[in-house]
């Protein structure tokens, strides 16, 4: 069974940065392709970036290209958001998800995608 472990969230101000980590209990990460969700009060779970299980290729929704960036260590089993230049819009519960590797990832945006979450972590950013 897969596990992973969200951690990073906080409360910031617009403008600034925050980098989220997850922590996952894969035998073989490399097997996995992992993606980023955010889920904010009222509406649905929204798909934000995912990564390839070698990490050799990325994809982003059209609202944080260029903010966010994923990257993953397999080494130590952990996939990383860092989010830059937050904005109020950015507010949400962040939730970290593993499948196994399926390509193109360009495909997989769909939470129903998915067969393993995290907990999620909170990111509140105020204007």
């Amino acid at each position: 069974q897969v596990q992973l472990v969200e951690s990073g969230g906080g409360l910031v101000q617009a403008g600034d940065s925050l980098r989220l980590s997850c922590a996952a209990s894969f035998s073989s990460p490399a097997s996995y392709g992992m993606g980023w969700f955010r889920q904010a009060p009222g509406k649905e779970r929204d798909f934000v970036a995912i990564i390839t299980g070698n990490g050799g290729r990325t994809f982003y929704a059209e609202s944080v290209k260029e903010r966010f960036t994923i990257s993953r260590d397999n080494a130590q089993k952990m996939v990383f958001l860092q989010m830059n230049s937050l904005s109020p819009d950015d507010t949400a519960v962040y939730y970290c998800a593993a499948r196994p590797e399926l390509l193109p990832i360009e495909l997989f945006t769909s939470s129903s995608d998915y067969s393993y979450w995290g907990q999620g972590t909170q990111v509140t950013v105020s204007s």
